[in-house]
């Protein structure tokens, strides 16, 4: 397949799983905030069932939610469900996963200083990884641990931890990434087709049939719901993290990975308690001071300083960038994976070099994620001469 139509495949799949994305954690912050901000029903709601009410304006528009205790009366003739939200990013996170790691596996997904993988076992393992982690995270939901939330959330971070770690010795440092989000990405929708779909499907049918539903549906689908609700922010991060290298490229990356999931369970702990009229700012001051000190714990040590025996000059410099960057960064790349020049940088001129000197700095010589999957054997002796270079100046 050529690298164009790749290219096309993936801005579309992209942006159909980002929109998709931005449905369900949408629609899942609403209903959060709603259940949390009904108010007491009014004396003609109470004697209809209503356990809740909720007034809003949006848009010009006045609104009256109610929601019932348990079930209304009768089942209404149009009853609005939320499943395709979920299905639809799952599905298009699915595809885009195949797309650069199954199909580009040689490229994107195996790092052969880690392990030298064939294709096929690389993406057995990957899938092997999804299909594997559900069905533990499923047992563990459905054991006796299900009634201490507290240690089954320790239990799953333990585990998560785990995969973070184990994949990181097997696949490339983004890939591993990017993989614990699919894992938990596909967690979250497993829970709405396996639990929270057939709970609400036997409710109607008892509600259809005048029987009384059974709690165990409501309790199970409250479990995964609760998951599902502190995994969003997290889950969002590692949609995004192949584009920040100082974290999966970090030599502890999955503690990294974990320290940065535990941030954001926290602050979207803060706005679950703010919807209820539960203020409590320290929760955002610690998550603020947990986001800065990890952004300084794993700051990358600043290049020594050139002595004046190391003078590097700009033509040393533009050659080692010639041969091992501008296959890729450049306005006619030769690269056999990259057509077009990677986030429009180009290192074809000396002039285009020092433009983009801060980060050939940042990527190359402090966190050493370009070259991508270091293809053209950059040294780490001309990491320290780039960097000397650009101190220079």
């Amino acid at each position: 397949m050529s690298a164009y139509i790749i290219d096309w495949l993936n801005l579309l799949l992209r942006w159909v799983h980002l929109i998709t994305g931005i449905a369900w954690i949408g629609a899942s912050f609403y209903f959060v905030w709603l259940d949390n901000s009904l108010e007491e029903p009014n004396e003609e709601n109470k004697k209809k069932g209503i356990g809740g009410q909720l007034s809003s304006i949006h848009a010009g528009g006045f609104y009256e939610v109610a929601k019932y205790k348990l079930a209304p009366p009768f089942m209404p003739a149009h009853l609005h469900w939320f499943k395709w939200e979920a299905y639809s990013t799952w599905i298009s996170g699915f595809l885009l996963l195949s797309l650069m790691f199954y199909v580009g596996a040689e490229s994107y997904l195996i790092d052969p200083t880690k392990l030298a993988l064939h294709p096929w076992v690389a993406v057995a393992i990957s899938l092997g990884t999804l299909a594997g982690g559900w069905i533990v995270y499923d047992l563990l939901c459905k054991s006796p641990l299900a009634k201490q939330p507290i240690v089954l959330a320790l239990l799953l971070l333990i585990f998560i931890a785990f995969v973070a770690w184990g994949l990181n010795q097997i696949f490339s440092a983004r890939a591993a990434y990017l993989h614990v989000g699919a894992l938990i990405g596909t967690c979250m929708a497993a829970n709405v087709f396996f639990v929270i779909m057939p709970g609400q499907r036997a409710l109607v049918s008892a509600v259809a049939q005048g029987q009384a539903p059974d709690p165990k549906y409501a309790i199970a689908s409250k479990i995964r719901s609760v998951h599902n609700n502190y995994l969003t922010l997290p889950v969002l991060f590692l949609m995004i993290s192949n584009h920040y290298p100082m974290t999966y490229g970090h030599p502890q990356a999955w503690a990294v990975l974990m320290a940065i999931l535990l941030i954001g369970a926290w602050t979207r702990h803060f706005f679950n308690l703010k919807h209820k009229g539960v203020i409590k700012p320290g929760i955002l001051v610690s998550a603020a001071i947990a986001t800065i000190a990890l952004a300084w714990v794993i700051a990358p040590a600043a290049p020594a300083q050139p002595q004046a025996t190391t003078r590097v000059t700009t033509e040393q410099a533009f050659s080692i960038v010639q041969q091992r960057c501008s296959s890729c960064h450049s306005a006619t790349p030769t690269d056999d994976v990259f057509k077009v020049a990677p986030s429009g940088v180009q290192l074809d001129s000396i002039q285009q070099m020092e433009q983009w000197a801060p980060r050939i700095l940042a990527r190359t010589v402090s966190s050493h994620d370009m070259p991508f999957m270091n293809k053209t054997g950059m040294t780490d002796e001309e990491r320290v001469t780039l960097g000397n270079w650009i101190n220079q100046r």
